[in-house]
């Protein structure tokens, strides 16, 4: 059974939360405040997080840039914060997705289970034995899909699980152009909701990592209204 950590001041919604999560068959945990969310969180003992940015004692972003410092379990924020540069600050610390309040349990517990099961996929992966062809080369880099790493020149990079994920789905078409849409069910694992400018996020920060050149990239490019593709360059 998966175990689900609630970070949530406002007692009255980690209620109703945990009561939605514990009828799909979940267990979980409650913290009101972000200092008690931040030791909770990274006592090891959940499969996924679900963190409020506004949280008295120390704010949603502090406890995702601590967290990730030693955990790459799932974060989903949760907000009622609708600024932009908010969420795009969420996922450049390090979330795997946000919802925003007022929610939709439904949406919410889609997200929950899609994390989840993506995680456990993951998981799954590091542990299986390798096999040939394991290993994918594309330009500088070499793709390890046995230990999930990717390679430039024969270093290793620093790239989230969602980044890594991106480059796997490109390389299994190069030179197709992928709509956000697309991304956003194959590697995200769950239906489009609307608001796809966590694929744009996570697009722009795979793009600073890959190209020598993000203002002139050579392998993730863009198709104005379509959407990115991987250009093999043939």
């Amino acid at each position: 059974m998966s175990k689900i950590l609630i970070v949530e001041d406002e007692k009255t919604i980690s209620t109703i939360i945990a009561f939605n999560l514990k009828k799909e068959g979940f267990e979980t945990d409650a913290a009101f405040d972000g200092v008690t969310g931040l030791e909770k969180a990274l006592s090891g003992e959940f499969d996924l997080i679900l963190l409020d940015v506004m949280l008295p004692g120390m704010d949603g972003f502090e406890i995702l840039r601590r967290l990730r410092e030693k955990s790459r379990v799932p974060v989903i924020m949760v907000t009622a914060r609708e600024e932009e540069t908010d969420k795009i600050l969420g996922l450049d610390t390090g979330a795997d997705d946000y919802v925003t309040k007022p929610f939709s349990v439904r949406e919410l517990v889609s997200r929950v289970k899609a994390n989840i099961r993506r995680s456990a996929v993951q998981a799954e992966a590091q542990t299986a034995p390798a096999q040939n062809g394991d290993r994918q080369l594309f330009g500088p880099f070499a793709i390890d899909r046995q230990k999930q790493a990717v390679y430039k020149n024969g270093v290793p990079m620093e790239l989230s699980q969602r980044e890594y994920e991106l480059i796997c789905y490109f390389l299994e078409t190069p030179d197709r152009v992928i709509s956000r849409e697309e991304l956003m069910e194959k590697v995200w694992g769950y239906e489009y909701y609307g608001d796809l400018r966590a694929v744009d996020v996570a697009m722009r920060r795979l793009r600073e990592k890959l190209e020598d050149n993000p203002a002139e990239p050579r392998y993730i490019m863009t198709r104005r209204g379509a959407g990115y593709y991987l250009n093999s360059g043939k």
